[in-house]
């Protein structure tokens, strides 16, 4: 297979640019990923045919997740006080054009979101965040719970079953198997959340590979995030 057999998703480009270089992004479309599959297998079998040396792989973390098994069933997740409270405070515009997912506004994934940032530094980043907000200052939350916490989500897809009841937790040692990947396939690469807000990483094998770089490589978010099926993104200088 080569760069010419692959198409973009639905309303997305094939071509981005960041500060002026531009970039060939190529969506890699596999089959359904189930839990326990092997993430290794997975690459070998889509994307090395697509690599070449001095590319950029991206993956996306909610197939890490499933691969690491680290998804529950949004039913199953034992919901706090807390929980509960803070998730009525979360702004996803429900019932408006500009919805687009509950996200943490669904008691659950808030849960797991207290979960991986421990119930201490929630409230303070909760207290933060009812400070800030009025003087403008948004996202205070986010930052102080952390990246591993922000990635959180419920339920993981809306159309995409059988994953539509599911929540999912933060992946485990993003960083570690971003290194492992650089190590296996030879080029650098990025355990990526993307969504129509924006991206970030949450793991990577370099340095050098910036949330600034990505925010703007990504800002259309070219893999989608719903029923696309494309949760590898290899990307080389156009």
């Amino acid at each position: 297979m080569t760069e010419a057999t692959i198409i973009p998703n639905a309303g997305k480009a094939l071509e981005g640019s960041v500060a002026g270089t531009r970039y060939v992004r190529l969506p890699i479309k596999t089959r359904l990923v189930m839990p326990g599959d092997d993430l290794f297998a997975l690459l070998d079998e889509y994307v090395t045919p697509h690599l070449k040396p001095g590319d950029l792989l991206f993956v996306s973390e909610k197939i890490v997740c499933i691969c690491q098994n680290r998804i529950i069933r949004a039913a199953d997740v034992t919901v706090s006080w807390l929980a509960r409270l803070l998730a009525k405070r979360v702004r996803n515009h429900v019932g408006t054009p500009q919805f687009r997912g509950y996200g943490h506004g669904t008691a659950p994934a808030m849960q797991l979101l207290i979960d991986e940032a421990g119930y201490p530094r929630t409230i303070f980043a909760a207290f933060a965040a009812a400070v800030t907000r009025p003087l403008g200052i948004k996202g205070a939350f986010y930052y102080l719970v952390g990246k591993q916490a922000k990635s959180i989500d419920c339920p993981m897809s809306f159309t995409l079953e059988p994953f539509k009841d599911y929540a999912k937790r933060a992946p485990s040692d993003p960083n570690g198997v971003a290194r492992t990947l650089k190590a296996r396939y030879g080029v650098e690469t990025v355990i990526v959340d993307a969504n129509y807000r924006g991206a970030f990483f949450l793991g990577r094998s370099a340095r050098s590979i910036t949330d600034a770089f990505i925010i703007e490589l990504l800002k259309d978010n070219p893999a989608g995030q719903d029923s696309e099926m494309t949760p590898f993104l290899v990307v080389r200088k156009a």
